[in-house]
């Protein structure tokens, strides 16, 4: 067995609901600025639409959520950036840019240029590479947060950072684990996360800045080959997820939201598990599984059960599918039973 823990608290939704639109203006100074820059932070009044710049677009979860917010928003108001090259099918879907958010200065040219209003930050190493690669992690972990970070305030940006399930560590509370508690996780990731949500409360209390945070539990996402994350296995098995959460909490009035980074959940299940009910539409399935000791370690540290109550209470928040009813969403999604089948 592997990583069994990692897939607690996992959060695959069916469905979506329409975005509402919030803008805010706000005053904000933290870096020396030229006195020949020009800016434009666009209101709702200009534009039926929020502008959307999805950072690590190419990323697991950035192709997916481009689909929903294009169905939601129009194509060509909504647009994917990374620093590696996109698939044709990617390149074609919609509006794509390079985009490094090392290089703060073009964020924010691409942020002026396009009229961004809503950012949502998907530039991350994830656990395991993050381990390999300390210091690159901390360069885009951190780094990059903060460019992010000042450009969303000093433009007015809704601003969306994903933290996760590793941002919690060994002395946390772990059935349940609540939005509030000791988190002292024991990876370069984790460590990053818990800085991420800090750092984006510190710039809401102290700019206004309408910072938004969601701790992603174990993710199964088909829209990209794994990344490097912990629960990556999950991902193997499953070509594409697709998940809601995001969009509420995007589309969810300021005046309910009684913080700003909450924890989401839904089921919980094994690999094994997982497997005897994708048996169930292919009896034919062979599954092996190979044991990564440094991957079961991270994975021990984490949450088995994240307490979501706050969400659900203050935004609605609330799964629409058990296990049963994920497998036949996702079977549906690759095209058929006999494609996957014939992909085995």
């Amino acid at each position: 067995m592997s990583c069994v823990r990692a897939v607690r608290g996992l959060a695959p939704v069916c469905g979506f609901q329409p975005l509402a639109v919030l803008s805010r203006g706000v005053s904000f100074s933290p870096r020396q600025v030229t006195s020949d820059a020009s800016f434009h932070s666009v209101s709702f009044s200009e534009t039926d639409h929020p502008r959307v710049l999805i950072t690590g677009g190419l990323g697991q979860l950035g192709v997916g959520l481009a689909k929903l917010l294009r169905r939601q928003f129009g194509k060509y108001n909504v647009i994917l950036s990374d620093i590696r090259k996109p698939s044709a099918h990617v390149y074609q879907s919609g509006p794509f840019i390079y985009s490094d958010i090392l290089d703060y200065k073009n964020l924010r040219e691409i942020v002026v240029n396009n009229r961004i209003s809503w950012l949502i930050h998907y530039s991350v190493l994830l656990s395991a590479v993050g381990e390999d690669n300390v210091s690159l992690a901390r360069d885009v972990n951190i780094t990059g947060l903060h460019n992010v970070l000042d450009v969303a305030t000093e433009h007015g940006l809704r601003l969306f950072v994903p933290s996760s399930i590793g941002a919690f560590g060994p002395t946390s509370p772990r059935d349940p684990t609540p939005d509030l508690c000791i988190q002292r996780p024991q990876t370069i990731y984790g460590v990053s996360k818990v800085h991420a949500e800090l750092m984006g409360e510190y710039y809401h209390h102290r700019y206004g800045l309408d910072f938004r945070c969601l701790r992603y539990p174990g993710i199964i996402s088909g829209d990209s080959q794994p990344g490097g994350g912990t629960t990556d296995y999950a991902v193997q098995i499953f070509h594409n997820a697709v998940k809601t959460a995001t969009l509420e909490v995007l589309e969810a009035p300021a005046k309910t939201l009684s913080m700003r980074t909450y924890n989401i959940s839904a089921m919980s299940f094994t690999p094994e598990e997982l497997v005897q009910e994708i048996r169930k539409h292919l009896p034919d399935l062979q599954v092996t599984y190979e044991f990564d000791p440094v991957r079961q370690a991270i994975a021990d540290s984490w949450p088995m059960v994240f307490d979501d109550s706050s969400a659900r209470s203050d935004w609605g928040w609330k799964h629409d599918c058990g296990l049963p009813e994920l497998v036949q969403t996702m079977l549906n999604f690759t095209g058929s039973d006999s494609k996957m089948a014939r992909a085995n």
